[in-house]
């Protein structure tokens, strides 16, 4: 860098020296932004410790549920105190160091050779006490407990108090008949279908630890997927009467031109206590309600392909009869999935065009970056093997550094180089308007597919 630096250098042009200078700030930026998003996995057993006692001292044991809605809170107090005795984590790395421990409790009692932390036994002691205190505080105060899947637990509610020094939060707990329900590990999952989505949701939903795979069932009429379902421990089954009596919670992964048949044929076995969670693309809320007994709790999810990676991203609405609790159950369920957000029923179809079909238009155009690398003379092979990890690397940047494209696109640019040479090859190609216009597309494709389903609803209620 003593060279870049260096403007007494013979043979460097004035234009050569500030393009090295803007490769260097390049580099610069992406290392610190690499180092910042590795320091979320590198812990010191000091830290570790700290954090579990400060947990254990915030009773992380009475809000073990892991949803966001019922921890952030808690975690905001514990990301404080860290910082107050010079250990300086974000809320996000701490929460998600509690999630590796835990993890590796339930492993560690399981199976003591297979732990996802290598310095877990080191924290076994610790970890045991914090979750013994949970089951003791679970018996005692967990009155209402039924066979199935929801228990009441106390409310948290957060007093705040200033001092000189701090804000400090103390959370205490309070009875509350209505707290919403967190996840049991009594919860059980059914899937009917047997494609990608199901496979992706559920290598997701096992991934938490929280249910494990012989709470998991999958139904489907043709056993040629059954195979990848059995390798993760998880029953198979070709009724879908018999899923649906035997599931609490169950996501109907079927091609929409199914929907109709299935949910009639399951709609005598569906009570209040099931929740019923649609993945058909364009299948309405409104549809599904008609299609089913008319107190039965749906929710509508649209999901995409990377969930197979765990790094998809997912949107849900819920319907008339769905609580708040149903949708942070629902979100706690697909933590593991990638992004999980909730919002209005009208932005499912816009969601579907832009993240389910979306991904098919990012594969198209790594196809495209590739195959022109090969008109250059690169190997095949070699040229869609960059091809990915540019997507990949570009995508985790955009995602990491909070930038909007268009500002990440410029600091690629330098004058007169080579990028803003093919960036205007490419406007003239018209990719951007053929990317909005396929999004567009898209959509009203999905919005079609919810008017045609309609129908089918509307003579189920008469």
């Amino acid at each position: 860098m003593c060279i870049i630096r260096s403007r007494s250098i013979r043979n460097i042009r004035t234009d050569q020296y500030y393009t090295l200078i803007a490769i260097y700030r390049n580099l610069k930026k992406t290392y610190q932004l690499k180092m910042s998003a590795m320091k979320k996995y590198f812990w010191d057993s000091e830290e570790t410790e700290y954090m579990l006692k400060v947990l254990r001292e915030l009773d992380i044991a009475k809000h073990l549920d892991g949803r966001k809605v019922r921890n952030l809170k808690l975690f905001k107090v514990a990301e404080k105190r860290m910082k107050q005795a010079g250990y300086h984590r974000s809320i996000d790395q701490i929460r998600h160091r509690w999630k590796v421990l835990k993890t590796s409790y339930y492993s560690w009692n399981n199976n003591q050779q297979t732990v996802k932390l290598t310095r877990f036994p080191q924290y076994a002691t610790t970890m045991q006490s914090i979750m013994d205190e949970s089951e003791t505080w679970n018996r005692s105060h967990d009155t209402n407990r039924g066979p199935v899947r929801i228990r009441n637990r106390p409310k948290p509610t957060v007093h705040e108090e200033e001092t000189e020094d701090s804000e400090e939060e103390v959370i205490k707990t309070d009875p509350d008949p209505e707290t919403p329900p967190e996840m049991d590990s009594n919860l059980r999952i059914g899937f009917i279908g047997a494609g990608n989505m199901a496979y992706g949701i559920a290598k997701g939903v096992l991934q938490s630890g929280d249910v494990p795979p012989t709470n998991v069932k999958v139904s489907a009429p043709s056993t040629r997927n059954f195979g990848r379902f059995q390798e993760l421990g998880v029953a198979v089954t070709h009724s879908n009467a018999e899923l649906v009596s035997s599931c609490d919670m169950v996501f109907v992964a079927v091609k929409p031109h199914l929907v109709a048949t299935v949910l009639s044929e399951i709609t005598d076995h569906v009570t209040r206590k099931h929740i019923i969670v649609s993945v058909a693309a364009g299948v309405t809320l409104a549809t599904l309600q008609g299609l089913l007994p008319f107190d039965a709790v749906v929710l509508r999810l649209m999901p995409n392909l990377p969930c197979l990676v765990q790094q998809g991203a997912l949107l849900f609405s819920r319907g008339t009869r769905a609580r708040q609790e149903d949708g942070d159950l629902l979100r706690s369920l697909l933590q593991h999935c990638g992004l999980v957000e909730e919002g209005p029923e009208a932005w499912i179809d816009i969601h579907t065009g832009l993240s389910g079909s979306g991904v098919a238009f990012v594969y198209l155009f790594a196809e495209a970056l590739a195959e022109g690398a090969v008109k250059m003379g690169m190997p095949s092979a070699l040229a869609h093997s960059i091809a990915a990890q540019t997507v990949l690397g570009a995508g985790q940047l955009l995602r990491d550094s909070g930038k909007h494209p268009a500002q990440l696109r410029s600091e690629v640019c330098t004058p007169g180089g080579t990028t803003i040479f093919g960036l205007h090859a490419m406007e003239q190609g018209g990719v951007r308007a053929a990317t909005m216009t396929a999004v567009e597309t898209a959509t009203e494709r999905a919005r079609e597919l919810g008017r045609k389903s309609a129908p089918t609803a509307t003579e189920n209620r008469k």
